[in-house]
């Protein structure tokens, strides 16, 4: 989808707000923030929205009279996200370790090996990101529940295009791309994306010129020009945008994936548009796209759609009044929202359940199988997807990707929903586990299929575990209470979005917590994912030569195959339960002292040298300002001989993948509870660097010394990740940007 890569919770039909189940209670109480006592009544934010106690931030929700929806948020703290922690890194910062499973998109598996030629560059220019000033950046994001659902079938991609043309100048600012310039020229940034059933908007200035940037920006919605000289230029910025997709992997599978849905369904409709689909073929058509485009803004541009999020260290009065006077002005045109969710069963057609065999740009076999249920989103307080998600995910013992790991099939795991709008809307969920195999893998991918099947059998048989539930609810809770705070742009599209999701006091929350245990609809989510509801798609290069097919917008090389007689009865049967795969323990690196540690050490600015040996130098710097009971901790294990030819530097990036594979598993639980570890080959040794709350940290950093002091590995393991590591290095030398830094 021509879309951020983000991760939002929810589902429910943008014409309406999921809506918590009757019986359910309330969610946990959060205290104000200290000193939010004694504080001006008008100066107070909404006592309703539950926020983090660690949030320093006021909110005030507000609705105009208008339609438009807007949430104020009074940033008094004014600092910089990226100086939080002392030591620490932006919250996010540090990826997935390689080769690790999560819950989440497999798109991650395509920009793996993207983050990890990023971290080289990180080495040495620590924060590269960081603002000039220290000042925390005002920032504003605007969601309509409108989006590609919505093009005409006769203009595919006319949402998409709409989303790029309302840049083009406005009546009162009528320059082209003059917000553009104006945020160029004040150290701000923007963007914009357009999802299935929303599109959304998002900029960030200094916090200075914010209000001016306000106006000009609320002028998209008010009265952009969208002059008909600019339909030509934009269209091709489009079409460029469409052709930079065409080689990602996940976007292709996701176009192939929508092409299975029902004939007239709109998950089948080509949502990025392109010069063919924009430009020539209304042409040929003699449809005038100008005048559809200026009709698609009055129809669904309408201030009833939106919802408004803006952040800056203004009085929460000041904010009301800019807000009140700016944004009064879009107009409501009093038509109802788009609404599809009469649309249910999309994919309840004869192409599903198939095996779909792929050619993939990259070098990589990968199985994904996949399940289309009801939408989940008036399931948000119980999250039945998340917790199934948690345990397929799992990678500790007894573990899908344990036991394939130890078969060397799989290298890692992607279960879940991403949450983006092609996996979850208000027409369906779709539930993915997708893992990249190994060459032995690929070669048993029914064998791996067959273990997954026998891992959800265990989990309907034993049933929804309200310990393991509470486990990942403490997790969350624990994060959530000690929040670090993230950058305003990021912030503020997020909560937009949640806007359109979730009740007012569940905009902060919505996403990130489960609330309540509810077995039933556990059991319910559980039972829809059996092996004759799923659909195969297995990508290998080795599929080149037998793929006869090709999907249109794209040009994807696919098959369409009958699952063998063989499996069908093998799967139709009682499945058995497979003894190597059973329910996690309890996890013991979860925190519960969240003391902060008292210490007589001098504050100071910089970390302090405080041992000095042959070995080695330890420096510290002690936390005195924002005061978690986080620690930050960092080793650079130096080693002369990495330079010293092209086969040790080889040999030290197999070092590292191994290294991660023999952690992942004893260290998966310490990652699922907030301790996050990364492992990167530096120019002169492994870098590693830790984070978490301080109770359990510890325990992880006496687990990864362990490892390094007693590495050892099986030849099966250093031959699966030597021919992987052959991918990886192909995969580089084809993207041309990569290759010539």
């Amino acid at each position: 989808m021509p879309q951020s890569n983000k991760s939002v919770s929810g589902g429910g039909a943008p014409s309406q707000l999921a809506v918590p189940e009757q019986g359910e209670p309330p969610p946990p109480d959060m205290r104000p923030a200290a000193g939010e006592e004694g504080v001006d009544p008008e100066e107070r934010g909404d006592l309703e929205i539950i926020k983090s106690p660690s949030d320093p931030k006021k909110y005030r929700y507000i609705e105009l009279s208008n339609g438009l929806r807007a949430l104020l948020i009074s940033d008094l703290s004014g600092t910089d996200p990226t100086e939080q922690g002392g030591a620490g890194e932006v919250e996010g910062e540090e990826g997935e370790e390689e080769g690790g499973s999560c819950e989440g998109s497999e798109q991650e598996e395509e920009e793996e090996e993207e983050e990890e030629d990023r971290d080289s560059d990180e080495l040495g220019k620590e924060k590269a990101t960081k603002k000039k000033s220290s000042e925390k950046q005002a920032a504003a994001a605007l969601c309509i529940s409108v989006g590609s659902f919505s093009d005409p079938d006769d203009l595919p991609g006319l949402a998409h295009f709409l989303e790029h043309m309302v840049f083009m100048g406005s009546e009162k600012y009528p320059a082209e791309n003059d917000f553009d310039a104006f945020l160029k020229k004040h150290g701000g940034s923007d963007n914009a994306s357009t999802d299935c059933e929303r599109t959304i908007f998002q900029f960030d200035v200094q916090r200075k010129y914010f209000r001016d940037a306000l106006d000009r920006w609320a002028q998209f919605f008010i009265c952009p020009l969208m002059i008909e000289d600019a339909v030509d230029r934009e269209v091709e910025a489009v079409d460029s945008e469409y052709q930079l997709a065409r080689p990602s992997d996940s976007h292709r599978k996701e176009m192939l994936f929508g092409s299975l849905a029902k004939p007239g369904h709109p998950m089948g409709k080509f949502c990025w548009g392109n010069a063919q689909t924009l430009k020539h073929e209304p042409r040929e058509k003699q449809i005038n796209t100008y005048e559809r485009l200026r009709g698609f803004w009055r129809r669904y541009y309408s201030a009833h759609y939106m919802t408004l999020a803006v952040q800056s260290r203004e009085s929460l009065e000041t904010l009301e009044e800019w807000v009140r006077e700016i944004f009064i002005k879009i107009p409501n045109n009093g038509e109802p929202r788009p609404d599809f969710s009469h649309l249910q069963e999309p994919f309840d057609t004869p192409a599903f359940h198939k095996l779909y065999r792929v050619v993939p740009v990259r070098k990589v076999h990968a199985l994904t199988i996949s399940w289309a249920v009801p939408p989940q989103g008036k399931h948000y307080r119980v999250k039945p997807l998340h917790y199934i998600s948690w345990l397929i995910g799992h990678e500790g013992p007894g573990s899908i990707l344990s036991l394939l790991r130890k078969k060397c099939w799989a290298l890692a795991l992607f279960g879940g929903n991403s949450e983006t709008g092609f996996d979850q809307n208000s027409t369906y969920s779709i539930f993915s586990v997708s893992i990249t195999l190994t060459d032995q893998g690929y070669q048993n991918f029914y064998q791996v299929v067959h273990l997954v099947f026998q891992y959800l059998k265990m989990l309907q048989t034993q049933g929804p575990q309200q310990r393991i539930y509470e486990e990942i609810q403490q997790i969350e809770d624990n994060e959530f209470r000690y929040l670090e705070q993230t950058d305003p742009i990021e912030f503020v599209e997020n909560i937009c979005e949640n806007m359109q999701l979730f009740p007012n006091q569940d905009f902060l929350t919505g996403d990130r917590l489960m609330f309540h245990y509810d077995p039933e609809v556990i059991q319910a989510a559980l039972s829809l994912l059996t092996p004759l509801r799923a659909n195969l798609l297995v990508l290998s290069p080795e599929n080149e030569g037998r793929c006869p097919l090709r999907e249109r917008w794209f040009g994807t090389s696919y098959s369409c195959e009958d699952i063998p007689e063989e499996w069908e009865q093998r799967w139709k049967a009682d499945l058995d339960l497979n003894p190597d795969l059973h329910l996690p323990a309890e996890n013991r690196f979860i925190a519960t002292d969240f003391s902060l540690k008292t210490s007589d050490f001098p504050d100071t600015e910089f970390p302090v040298r405080i041992l000095n040996l042959d070995q080695g130098a330890l420096w510290y710097k002690k936390d005195n300002k924002f005061k978690i009971p986080k620690g930050y901790i960092r080793f650079h294990l130096i080693s002369p001989i990495i330079q010293e030819s092209p086969e040790n530097l080889v040999l030290f990036d197999l070092f590292i993948n191994i290294l991660a594979h023999n952690l992942a598993e004893p260290a998966y639980e310490a990652d699922v509870a907030q301790l996050e570890y990364k492992l990167m080959a530096g120019e002169h040794g492994l870098m590693i660097r830790l984070k978490g709350f301080n109770h359990k940290l510890p325990l992880l950093l006496k687990l990864i010394v362990d490892q390094l002091a007693d590495f050892s590995t099986e030849p099966s393991v250093f031959y699966m990740f030597s021919e992987q590591l052959k991918k990886t290095y192909f995969n580089i030398l084809i993207k041309h940007d990569r290759l010539g830094r």
